[in-house]
């Protein structure tokens, strides 16, 4: 396959952690919507606790005034709705990622616009394709935890060739 092929999914920015973003820079070069993945991004798979990291970057994200919902593939909206009013983060659930419908949906709940949001997320399949196929800025996380969907462990086998072709060295030992 051609190279064109794998861009679609190679992100923009890569950085390990939520707290590795530099959310600063990101709001002086204009963006101001963050939408971001729950399971392995925000919290673990499944998860219930929040971890203080994560609350950390959700509140100086706030801070510094960027708009900020959870875009998420789960179909248990009552976790995702307790994480989000946790947060006091709007969130979209059964997003479909990567079609653009729950990118768009958070879009329009935020009052935002392509050009301004920002997709983070671990998954290069879901979260960096759906982000890229929107016109959106793309940061790939590394997964919080490896305990995760069985069909996400797959994925990552997908994902591992890909990076690979996008001629790329992993970021970390624990990247993918």
């Amino acid at each position: 396959m051609s190279s064109s092929f794998w861009e679609r999914f190679r992100p923009d920015i890569y950085a390990d952690t939520l707290n590795d973003i530099d959310l600063t820079d990101l709001k002086a070069k204009g963006f101001d919507t963050l939408l971001v993945d729950m399971d392995n991004t925000l919290l673990p798979w499944k998860g219930i606790h929040i971890p203080d990291s994560s609350r950390e970057w959700v509140k100086t994200a706030v801070a510094l005034g960027f708009r900020i919902c959870i875009v998420s593939n789960t179909h248990n909206p009552r976790r995702l709705r307790i994480v989000g009013d946790e947060l006091g983060v709007k969130t979209v659930f059964q997003a479909v990622k990567p079609r653009r419908r729950g990118f768009n949906s958070a879009m329009h709940i935020l009052g935002s616009v392509a050009e301004h949001c920002v997709v983070v997320g671990d998954q290069m399949l879901t979260d960096i394709w759906g982000g890229r196929r929107s016109g959106m800025l793309t940061i790939l996380v590394l997964p919080m935890h490896n305990h995760e969907f069985i069909g996400t462990k797959l994925s990552r086998l997908v994902e591992r060739a890909i990076m690979s072709s996008l001629h790329r060295k992993p970021v970390s030992k624990k990247e993918l």
